[in-house]
C-alpha cells in the first residue's frame, strides 16, 4: 500500500512500490493533467510538486513519495480557491502555449520556482526551468515569469 496526499486529499493505493508516480497519478487516480513525455526525466512534461519541490514523476517511484504532499496541475488552485493560479493566468495573458503538451509540467516548475524565489534572476530561471518545449515558446515563458516577478516586486 502506498500512502500520500495528492492535491490535499489522502490516498492509499494498492500498487507496486516501484510504480512510477506518473502512472499512479494518471492510471490509478485519473489525474491526467500530468503528461508522459520522455520517460527518462529529461523533458519535464511529467513535473509535479512533492512537498513544494518540482519532481519528474516519470522516474520517481511511489515508494519515494510515501507520506508526502503531492500537487499536480489539477490541484494548483485547489487550496487557493481561485479558478487559475497566477502562473496559469500569466500563461494565458502572454499566450505561452503553442501545442500545450509541455505546459502543465512547465507551469508546475515555474510555480515552484516563484514560491521559493519570488524575484528570480535570468540565471535562476535558466537553472530551475529545465523543461523542454518542442514548440520553442521560451521567450513567452520568460515574459510570463517576468510579468509575475514585476508584479510582486513593484
Amino acid at each position: 500500500m502506498a500512502r500520500f496526499r495528492v492535491n490535499g486529499v489522502e490516498h492509499e493505493l494498492d500498487i507496486e512500490p516501484e510504480m512510477p508516480l506518473l502512472w499512479a497519478l494518471r492510471d490509478e487516480m485519473g489525474l491526467t493533467g500530468t503528461k508522459f513525455g520522455c520517460g527518462v526525466a529529461a523533458c519535464g512534461a511529467c513535473t509535479v510538486q512533492v512537498n513544494g519541490n518540482p519532481v519528474r514523476s516519470c522516474v520517481t517511484p511511489v515508494s519515494a513519495v510515501e507520506g508526502t504532499e503531492i500537487t499536480t496541475i489539477e490541484g494548483l488552485t485547489a487550496n487557493a480557491g481561485a479558478l487559475l493560479n497566477p502562473v496559469q493566468q500569466a500563461w494565458i495573458e502572454h499566450q505561452v502555449p503553442q501545442c500545450g503538451y509541455c505546459q502543465s509540467g512547465m507551469i508546475m516548475a515555474v510555480s515552484a520556482l516563484l514560491t521559493s524565489n519570488p524575484s528570480p534572476s535570468d540565471a535562476d530561471i535558466d537553472g530551475a526551468i529545465t523543461n523542454v518545449c518542442r514548440c520553442g515558446t521560451y521567450p513567452r515563458v520568460r515574459r510570463a515569469i517576468r510579468s509575475l516577478t514585476s508584479a510582486t516586486t513593484a
